[in-house]
């Protein structure tokens, strides 16, 4: 916990949607800049499993998700809403796979605006590509964490300081569209062992026949790719090919983070 100038107490709300683990770690590097015991909400995993956080006015709420074609995944948005804000601050975070975050952090920042949070902070920050691992590989680094976990405390300083004003970011509405994204399905050496049915968030995979995906529930947000013990789960060779090709020239130099206060 961390103890306010007025002696109010604060407890900070970290509430991630993290499907291959990137975003996770951006929001941890970030809070472990703050250096108080944090209260940790999993968005990304099945519904009923979702243990909803108790927040008051005085808590700190950390909230990332990644960025999926330049925007935000419809889920994880449908599943934040169920958070009763009670007025807290706010800090949101878009994770983006070294190539653009597009509107994805205005979004996030109107949707928890919108929601009763006072948003005070936002970060656009980078971790490997969901879909093509080899474009943003080891991101976040050493070099991330230094940056992230600065950032952090510099937000509880201006939370300490009752400066609740909420930044600017980059954005324009209406939204972009969301681009189409391939569906990963079982391949060869799938043994049907049903972990990517058992972790998938949407529900999109039948355990009866792990190997098939339901693409009207698949948010394509390669969860399943990451965990499958056999690695025998993906988009297949020749969209893997066409997605790296599509992505070599945005994705080819390093981006860096970008931090609003």
């Amino acid at each position: 916990m961390f103890t306010l100038s007025n002696d109010r107490i604060m407890n900070i709300h970290q509430i991630t949607f993290s499907p291959t683990g990137g975003t996770r770690r951006v929001s941890e590097m970030l809070c472990q800049g703050m250096g108080n015991k944090i209260v940790f909400t999993d968005l990304c995993v099945k519904a009923a499993d979702i243990h909803l956080p108790d927040i008051n006015e005085n808590d700190l709420a950390v909230i990332a998700m990644p960025v999926f074609a330049g925007r935000v995944p419809a889920l994880a948005v449908e599943r934040l809403r169920k958070v009763n804000s009670h007025g807290a601050k706010c800090v949101v975070i878009a994770v983006f796979g070294n190539r653009a975050y597009d509107d994805a952090l205005l979004e996030m920042r109107d949707v928890a605006s919108a929601m009763g949070f006072r948003v005070i902070a936002a970060v656009a920050a980078v971790a490997e590509h969901s879909i093509i691992r080899k474009y943003g590989k080891g991101r976040p680094d050493a070099d991330d964490e230094q940056i992230l976990r600065q950032f952090g405390a510099e937000i509880l300083r201006k939370t300490s300081g009752n400066d609740y004003s909420m930044p600017q970011v980059p954005g324009k509405h209406p939204y972009k569209q969301g681009g189409k994204v391939p569906y990963p399905k079982g391949r060869r050496g799938c043994n049907r062992c049903g972990v990517c049915a058992n972790q998938c968030p949407a529900d999109a995979i039948p355990l009866s026949d792990p190997k098939r995906v339901d693409t009207a529930k698949c948010i394509s947000c390669m969860r399943c790719v990451s965990v499958c013990p056999v690695g025998a789960r993906s988009i297949g060779a020749v969209m893997n090919f066409l997605a790296t090709q599509g992505l070599k020239k945005v994705c080819a130099t390093r981006k860096e983070n970008e931090l609003y206060l």
